[in-house]
């Protein structure tokens, strides 16, 4: 049970990172960044990645993971913080740990967009179960420049990750932050 509040608390910055962009839609910030990160391109007749992949929630994903990670950082004097540390935060470089945990998650979700295009699923569209993994095992990918994740992060990761997915985005569609439930 603490190796999955281990993997948990590691990957949370990434987590933060992929909802970052949806709260920040919502709340209206940023919007001059509000620019699709495709520019409107096409590729074969399809979008590049779609217009709702913008400039705002890159922003904003990757400040939201640098904010997780100072705060793990502040954390850690904590005991319970420091059992469920799979990393001394101490030890990193904070910024760079950060910017490899949110960019990774939205480079997971942009590529992942991408190939949605490709084989013609709309924006907003169901595509189990990679929606619901992109943005971890993009993470996970970046990350490993700095921090050899084990096998069984990885794993745990990967198999908790769409059920915690799946709850939050019910939630947010409860309470009217989403517009789908997947």
């Amino acid at each position: 049970m603490i190796f999955l509040l281990q993997c948990l608390y590691f990957i949370l910055p990434a987590y933060i990172a992929n909802m970052a962009p949806v709260f920040a839609e919502k709340l209206g910030v940023l919007k001059f960044l509000a620019r699709s990160v495709d520019g409107g391109k096409m590729w074969k007749g399809r979008p590049i990645f779609g217009d709702h992949k913008t400039w705002r929630g890159f922003v904003v994903g990757i400040v939201s993971a640098l904010a997780v990670v100072w705060l793990q950082y502040f954390l850690q004097q904590f005991y319970f913080s420091q059992k469920i540390s799979l990393i001394n935060y101490s030890e990193v470089n904070l910024w760079f740990l950060g910017i490899l945990l949110g960019f990774g998650a939205l480079f997971g979700d942009l590529v992942k967009s991408f190939f949605k295009r490709r084989i013609g699923v709309l924006p907003g569209k169901p595509w189990i179960p990679f929606d619901q993994i992109d943005f971890a095992l993009g993470a996970l990918i970046f990350v490993n420049f700095i921090f050899r994740t084990p096998w069984t992060l990885v794993i745990i990761v990967l198999l908790v990750t769409p059920i915690l997915h799946i709850s939050a985005n019910r939630l947010g569609y409860l309470l009217k932050i989403r517009n789908t439930k997947w």
